[in-house]
């Protein structure tokens, strides 16, 4: 049987015990009388078709769905009876007309209760937050595609678009069109409890799915780091889907269907979202004041705190924005009391960090003078620090900087009278790694041999720069911070070459014309062969990690010693040879051979350090 022959057929009129024939006008009766029984009349013919007690066709469809220019002009006809009671009122509270029309009411705003549940409940596709607030994109993308030739792609992506954004668009449209009826003629209350009950239930499972659960402050406590570190990971990410989707969407689709009213709008959309919203935002609480609770934690758990910090921080134009009402202020609240505690813990860790360095009593010797792992994990730790400059600026803000006049002298380049924070940020990155390099200048002390020690300090002053100009290190230290540890590497450099080859060289003549007899020219060789055997022996063990160091290092080296050594063997050894032979054991390619070997840590001998603290040439006075 065709649907409109059902229709008919199941909306047979089925005249209520409680409802009254229509009223039978008198000629004494007003125009507005007579406009006002036709305004009823007429809204009752509709009514009466949806009306689920006498038409089992209305009990088991949508008016929304079944018809859409009907319920649209169901909609306007029962805003027309509205103000028909309305005028009623003011003329005779007790008339009839009035009664037969607030009957008629109650069994429209049934309907409308009905069509407005089964939108919500059957249209959670499109009503969806992720689709709401994605619908302006949805709407850039299909404008985008008009930008290209057209194929059968691009069409067919294109029309789903227009598909979804039309849908989505079109619910949206009717549930504002009930909303705004049954608002404007007094039920008010049972629409919105309609829409709380099923839009929160939505919200909550939303906030279930990002996998946001209510922990107590004791069950945090006794979480594994591990544990705790991928709930992190999933809070992260579940601020990211909420603030884009989850309660951006929601917020929404609340303003678009209670537009005609601020208060609704208020009450619907904070009673759906506080709840989640504050179990959100309050669990950066709980893991601050986990972390403060332990006395010594890894240093790796402050980028944990400040991701949390950036992810509350950078959203919080967002958050004022979607929780504006001030009966949302507590979720606001709540996401700056986790800023504060996020802040608190912050701090707690970079002062731990920093007293774990001073502190450090590891009596590791790195084999041949290399970079140490405390600057190594040092700088790992402070570069990484490094990338977070923007919110450390604000978490630091207030806190007591480094005491400048701790700093050397012209230490970087950030004038005493600049107090941006950006230049308070310098400082305090400048202080953390002088910390370092205080604490790997007497570590360097372990190695017995002082050129090793000079060795070990241009190595890891190598490593710090290294670290600091592939960082953002290098935008808050600036340059000339740069240049002038780049220059004290090469001092450091300069005199390890000159403890550890200087006495090698010094066994050549320092006038090449001087006339040698044979004995003195093979004496020189020989204190030659001896002094270079026995600096390689000491220096084939050390090793210089940056390849251009090292490079450096050799070359600059073999410039100094073989041609001069070369000049000598070329001149001299024939009258070694003519002589009682013996002396020489290196040609200038052995010597060429030998230096370009060096730094590579292969050698066997152990004899460049030991744990003993130094006791010989104090660096501060070396040129």
């Amino acid at each position: 049987m065709p649907r409109k022959a059902m229709r008919s057929l199941c909306c047979v009129a089925k005249t209520p015990s409680n409802l009254q024939p229509p009223l039978t006008l008198t000629p004494r009766q007003s125009l507005e009388s007579a406009a006002a029984y036709g305004i009823i009349e007429s809204a009752a013919e509709i009514i009466e078709r949806w009306n689920t007690e006498t038409s089992t066709f209305a009990k088991v469809t949508s008016m929304f769905y079944e018809d859409k220019a009907e319920a649209m002009v169901f909609i306007e006809r029962v805003n027309n009876l509205q103000k028909t009671m309305d005028l009623l009122v003011s003329e005779d509270p007790n008339s009839e007309r009035l009664m037969r029309a607030q009957r008629l009411m109650e069994v429209a705003m049934k309907r409308l209760q009905k069509e407005f549940y089964q939108i919500l409940s059957m249209n959670r596709a499109y009503l969806d937050p992720e689709s709401v607030s994605t619908r302006s994109s949805l709407t850039s993308a299909r404008s985008s595609y008009s930008d290209f030739p057209e194929d059968d792609d691009s069409n067919t992506v294109g029309d789903s678009i227009v598909e979804v954004e039309e849908a989505a668009s079109s619910v949206m449209t009717d549930l504002r069109s009930i909303a705004e009826c049954m608002i404007g003629s007094g039920y008010a209350k049972e629409c919105v409890i309609i829409y709380k009950t099923i839009r929160k239930s939505i919200i909550d499972e939303g906030v279930y799915r990002l996998d946001v659960e209510k922990i107590s402050t004791a069950k945090a406590k006794k979480m594994s780091w591990e544990e705790m570190d991928i709930k992190i990971r999933s809070w992260l990410e579940a601020v990211k889907v909420s603030m884009e989707t989850l309660f951006k969407g929601e917020r929404i689709l609340c303003d678009h269907v209670f537009e005609s009213s601020d208060a609704i709008r208020e009450s619907c959309f904070s009673e759906i979202s506080r709840e989640g919203a504050i179990l959100l935002f309050g669990f950066p609480e709980i893991v601050s004041a986990k972390i403060i609770s332990k006395k010594s934690s890894p240093p790796e758990k402050t980028f944990r705190l400040l991701d949390m910090y950036s992810a509350i921080a950078g959203n919080w134009r967002a958050i004022e924005s979607i929780f504006s009402f001030e009966s949302a202020s507590v979720v606001r609240s709540q996401a700056l009391k986790s800023l504060v505690s996020l802040s608190e813990s912050i701090r707690s860790q970079l002062r731990h960090f920093e007293s774990r360095i001073e502190k450090d009593s590891s009596k590791v010797v790195v084999h041949g003078g290399g970079v140490h792992p405390l600057t190594t994990s040092a700088m790992n730790h402070i570069s990484l620090l490094a990338d977070y400059s923007n919110v450390l600026a604000d978490i630091l803000a207030g806190s007591p900087p480094p005491d400048r006049t701790l700093l050397p002298e012209s230490y970087f380049n950030v004038s005493d009278s600049d107090d941006s924070p950006s230049s308070e940020l310098a400082i305090r990155f400048a202080w953390l790694i002088l910390v370092l390099l205080c604490k790997i200048d007497r570590k360097a002390n372990h190695y017995k041999d002082c050129s090793v020690q000079y060795l070990f300090l241009t190595n890891n002053l190598q490593h710090v720069v290294s670290r600091a100009r592939c960082s953002n290190l290098k935008q808050l230290l600036g340059d000339d911070w740069v240049r002038r540890h780049v220059a004290k590497i090469k001092q450091f450099s300069d005199s390890y070459k000159r403890l550890a080859w200087g006495p090698v060289l010094a066994t050549l003549p320092e006038n090449r014309a001087v006339e040698l007899s044979a004995e003195e020219v093979k004496e020189r060789f020989e204190k030659f062969s001896e002094s270079f055997e026995r600096a390689y022996g000491k220096q084939s063990v050390c090793v210089v990690p940056d390849s251009e160091l090292r490079v450096e290092i050799k070359l600059s080296i073999a410039r100094k010693l073989v041609p001069i050594y070369r000049e000598f063997y070329n001149t001299r050894r024939s009258v070694v040879v003519a002589g009682a032979g013996g002396g020489v054991r290196f040609t200038p390619e052995d010597v060429e051979s030998h230096l370009s070997d060096l730094f590579s840590g292969e050698g066997t001998s152990g004899s460049s350090y030991v744990s003993s603290p130094l006791s010989c040439l104090s660096r501060q006075s070396t040129p």
